[in-house]
């Protein structure tokens, strides 16, 4: 190889190799510190563009998941609600023993009456009740519908219904229906069924508008069988929000399954392996250092031309 003085082809070398090692001991140092193994799109595009797609994925379980358990607490609210209203049937019931005594006198039993029109007005104000500006129960098939929602007819056509989906594809995907609960048709009842068009109400109209005990009805306007059928109308609606609110349970667990799957493979593209970066980093650290030296070592060759002039 001739020796010259403007060209110094060992350095030239040397300070290209010492950029690319310098390049990748940065490099190495950033996907350590970030705990990423793609930090540009150059690094892995094709990756990238997969991690992308999955973890756009995995936001929108979030999203789902989240709106489940809004569900959830929704039926949660519901049920206590109708548990509530169980318990007011039974006090009824009680009331309806105590007022048929023999022994008790009229002022006892205008005692047992003004308490059992107080419970009617509670009643229809629980059924009025709102989780988060929505109501909790249905008097109508749809919520700006005028076709009255029937406790015992077909659920699929004749009650207020909410769709919750489970999975990120929206209303193409799979969903479960939750139901507003017609409570108020359910303690209705006329000629052995249940109907919404009587219940305790004002004499003549006959519907479930006590919205005082002024127009509420009479103990002795209602049989004991009346409150036995109501009280087994509202655990046949507690057995649906029970049975809606355990395919929420097993669509938060599915989904909580699958958005984890979806982590895992996001990991595998997008996060650096430490160990396997950290060899490299001592590697890199160690190529930076004899590049640099072979440098210092090929910039001193041209003094040899010196002594050959001298």
């Amino acid at each position: 190889m001739p020796l010259s003085i403007n060209t110094n082809y060992a350095a030239v070398t040397a300070s290209a190799n010492l950029a690319r090692n310098n390049d990748l001991l940065m490099k190495s140092m950033a996907r350590l510190a970030s705990g990423k193994r793609i930090i540009d799109t150059a690094d892995d595009a094709g990756g990238l563009a997969v991690a992308m797609k999955l973890n756009s994925s995995i936001e929108k379980l979030k999203g789902v998941s989240s709106n489940i358990k809004n569900a959830i607490s929704f039926l949660d609210v519901q049920d206590g609600i109708m548990q509530g209203a169980a318990g007011i049937l039974e006090r009824m019931s009680e009331l309806k023993s105590l007022s048929q005594d023999v022994l008790k006198n009229s002022a006892d039993i205008n005692t047992y009456n003004t308490e059992f029109k107080n419970l009617q007005v509670q009643l229809y104000q629980m059924s009025k009740e709102k989780f988060n500006g929505v109501s909790l129960f249905a008097t109508k098939t749809t919520s700006t519908g005028s076709i009255d929602a029937v406790f015992g007819n077909d659920n699929s056509g004749t009650d207020n219904t909410i769709s919750i989906f489970t999975t990120e594809g929206g209303v193409s995907g799979p969903k479960v229906s939750i139901h507003k609960a017609v409570i108020l048709s359910a303690i209705t009842f006329q000629e052995g069924r249940v109907s919404i068009n009587k219940a305790f109400g004002a004499s003549g109209t006959i519907t479930f508008a006590a919205t005082t005990s002024a127009n509420a009805r009479e103990l002795a306007d209602f049989e004991t069988s009346f409150f036995t059928q109501a009280i087994e109308n509202v655990a046949s609606l507690r057995a649906q929000n029970g049975g809606a609110m355990s395919r929420l349970e097993f669509a938060t667990s599915n989904l909580d399954r699958t958005r984890a799957n979806l982590e895992a493979s996001y990991g595998q593209i997008m996060d650096v392996d430490i160990a396997e970066e950290s060899t490299r980093l001592a590697k890199y650290q160690i190529l930076v250092q004899a590049s640099a030296s072979m440098l210092a070592q090929a910039n001193m060759m041209p003094n040899s031309a010196m002594m050959l002039l001298g």
